[in-house]
């Protein structure tokens, strides 16, 4: 791998810009996700920027079930995000359509619709483990030196 390949891999690691989209929970992991970027849990320790755009995103942090209202919208903002991209499904309805699941209107989970890189289970999800899998999921992207 080359020099400027690495940098650009320890650049995306060390700060990862995240957009945060609700497709329609109850607002429980919504809270515990804002809850996670605030200073008491500090997510900034790790470089983690939230972003209002997907332009500049580099991870999506999708909460809620994936309802048929808001499939195309979801799909439009994982495709304005530059590559590489990474999703994070937060809650359990993200993780499997959760107490929605079998809802006349409910497509089931967030990978019905889009990949998924990591799934952050709980309802709600508590900010520890939101920080726990955007970490682990960072520490992926890493490169192990080979032996």
């Amino acid at each position: 791998m080359g020099l400027i390949k690495k940098a650009v891999n320890w650049a995306r690691i060390k700060s990862p810009w995240i957009l945060h989209f609700n497709t329609g929970a109850c607002n429980a992991c919504d809270i515990e996700i804002i809850a996670a970027l605030t200073p008491r849990y500090d997510l900034e320790r790790f470089g983690v920027i939230l972003k209002g755009t997907p332009r500049h995103a580099d991870i999506l942090v999708c909460s809620g079930p994936v309802t048929r209202q808001i499939e195309d919208r979801l799909v439009r903002i994982y495709e304005q995000m530059a590559e590489p991209k990474f999703v994070i499904a937060v809650g359990t309805c993200a993780c499997s359509g959760g107490v929605f699941s079998g809802c006349y209107n409910v497509k089931g989970g967030i990978k019905s619709v889009i990949p998924v890189s990591a799934f952050i289970p709980g309802c709600p999800a508590s900010p520890k483990a939101i920080i726990d899998g955007v970490v682990k999921l960072l520490s992926s992207l890493e490169e192990k030196p080979k032996k």
